[in-house]
């Protein structure tokens, strides 16, 4: 894995020690790295352990410990398909099926190009216009398998 670039480590250091709570903890920490970063590389784990006074074990049992936290680089644009009950009662198994073929993907993860990291999601909070899928945090609801591919193959165009 590549090591962080300077002016990574300077935004990481800066977001963590920015931190406006009255407790600051290793989850908070963490937290702050990654919404800076979009992800954890091992650098930021070892950053939260050394500001933390802490182990890197530590940290690291935290950080493995909640599902929320990617230890990647995310893609260009993030795709999520609701799995939640209203959506899977209304076809979300057929749109998840088209949009993993598109995508090249057997399951949560990213495309081999980089460009799209692909979700499950148990509720997008949108049951009224089941099945939704989100791209790029927009929610696009009323989906068909052919307008979830559209929609996958506008954000997979080259800009």
């Amino acid at each position: 894995m590549p090591s962080l670039s300077d002016d990574n480590r300077t935004r990481l250091v800066k977001a963590i020690a920015s931190q406006r709570r009255p407790t600051v903890t290793v989850l908070s920490s963490l937290l702050a790295a990654q919404d800076e970063l979009g992800y954890l590389p091992d650098e930021a784990i070892n950053e939260v352990a050394t500001l933390m006074d802490t182990t890197i074990n530590e940290v690291w049992g935290v950080a493995s410990f909640y599902t929320n936290f990617r230890f990647t680089p995310p893609g260009k644009h993030a795709v999520e398909v609701c799995w939640g009950p209203t959506c899977h009662l209304q076809g979300a198994a057929w749109i998840l099926q088209r949009v993993l073929g598109e995508l090249g993907l057997e399951g949560e993860g990213e495309t081999a190009s980089g460009g799209v990291s692909f979700k499950f999601n148990t509720c997008l909070g949108a049951c009224s216009q089941a099945p939704v899928m989100s791209v790029d945090h927009h929610l696009t609801g009323k989906l068909t398998p052919d307008s979830a591919v559209e929609k996958i193959q506008e954000v997979q165009q080259p800009s």
